[in-house]
């Protein structure tokens, strides 16, 4: 799989909201593209990664 231009290997199917919590991210204050489709928050825990899958994860920063 590639996560923002990294591969990444997975050793096992992993939904989504457990591969990025597993990652560290915040999940309130970030975005997820795969495979070119935004994905809503309210299904993370629904979508299961393959090694196929593109991801874009997109941080949000506050600041002014």
């Amino acid at each position: 799989m590639t996560v923002n231009g990294e591969f990444i290997e997975l050793s096992s199917p992993i939904d989504l909201k457990t591969f990025l919590e597993s990652q560290g991210y915040n999940i309130n204050r970030i975005a997820v593209e795969i495979n070119y489709e935004i994905i809503p928050k309210s299904t993370y825990q629904n979508v299961i990664l393959s090694e196929k899958d593109v991801l874009e994860i997109v941080s949000f920063m506050g600041g002014g």
